[in-house]
């Protein structure tokens, strides 16, 4: 069932207070499975934790950019200047700016940003995906005004990526929250994915990767989770997603992918922290206190 197990615990006063629910699946280097909870196989839909797979699709497709401006195609970046600039960068690419986004308008994440930010695509978190996939059009000479429509070529080129590296069909295709196309595939497929786009020799996946090491800063934002673990450990790819979803990978192939249940994302630094641990890898984490007024009662752990 869609609930699987209990993932992580929140207590307080000693005793626990709230839990978490979902699934999880770790691979070995060999891409066997090294330890699991839930159901893994079920069908669930990958939100952004898929835009480095998208992103694969593109530059399989025809897109050249530098590894700072590919990395944020991979993105749900904080909205920072640094961020929306290198969108227009990337838009730049076809000869067009911002009026040819059609995600939905939004304010940064960025805390800061997001209470003193009028709505714009620009800020957008998927901006960065979405001016890939214009540029992509752009160099195919495919149709630009219908980019997110599931049948376009370059929406074709993408779900054939994402089955191609999953290995698993496509079960549903519905909208993402950006207003892309979004595919649901399981758990297990995901993360057989982003292994595979790890140990990849194949040129596009390896720029696609290396990019998003080198610039984990583009990929989410400074203080973010994806950010600073990728800062941490050496080799590490991250990428989480909208409703309580993770995936990882380390350089030998060793990969881990995460769904929540409830959609929340307040139990995944820990538990990523456990999957890290699982694989003897120091996240670099202080773990997450929860307050009784200004003072620590409680935390937030994971339950394996």
């Amino acid at each position: 069932m869609m609930l699987g197990e209990v993932l992580a615990e929140v207590t307080r006063g000693g005793k626990v207070e709230s839990v978490h629910a979902g699934h999880v699946i770790a691979l070995n280097a060999d891409g066997s499975i090294s330890f699991q909870k839930g159901d893994p196989t079920l069908p669930m839909y990958s939100r952004s934790s898929l835009k480095s797979i998208q992103a694969s699709a593109m530059v399989r497709a025809g897109l050249d950019l530098e590894p700072r401006l590919l990395s944020l195609v991979c993105a749900s970046h904080a909205g920072t200047q640094m961020h929306q600039t290198g969108t227009l960068s990337i838009l730049a690419k076809a000869g067009l700016d911002e009026h040819s986004l059609q995600c939905v308008m939004d304010r940064p994440i960025d805390e800061e940003l997001r209470r003193t930010s009028q709505p714009t695509r620009l800020a957008m978190n998927c901006s960065g995906k979405h001016a890939g996939m214009i540029v992509t059009c752009h160099i195919n000479g495919w149709p630009i005004d219908s980019y997110l429509a599931p049948d376009h070529p370059l929406q074709k080129a993408i779900a054939n990526e994402v089955e191609l590296m999953s290995g698993e069909k496509i079960v549903n295709t519905t909208v993402d929250g950006c207003g892309a196309p979004l595919f649901m595939f399981s758990l297990l497929g995901l993360a057989r994915a982003i292994r595979n786009l790890t140990i990849s020799a194949d040129p596009v996946h390896q720029s696609v990767i290396k990019s998003c090491r080198e610039f984990p800063e583009m990929v989410s934002g400074q203080g973010r989770l994806a950010t600073r673990m990728m800062q941490h450990v050496d080799g590490l790819f991250m990428k989480d997603g909208a409703e309580g979803i993770n995936v990882a990978s380390l350089r030998d192939g060793r990969t881990f992918a995460v769904k929540i249940s409830d959609g929340s994302a307040r139990a995944i630094p820990a538990i990523t922290s456990a999957l890290l641990g699982h694989f003897n890898i120091e996240s670099g984490e202080q773990g997450e206190n929860i307050l009784g007024g200004a003072n620590p009662v409680g935390t937030i752990r994971a339950t394996f």
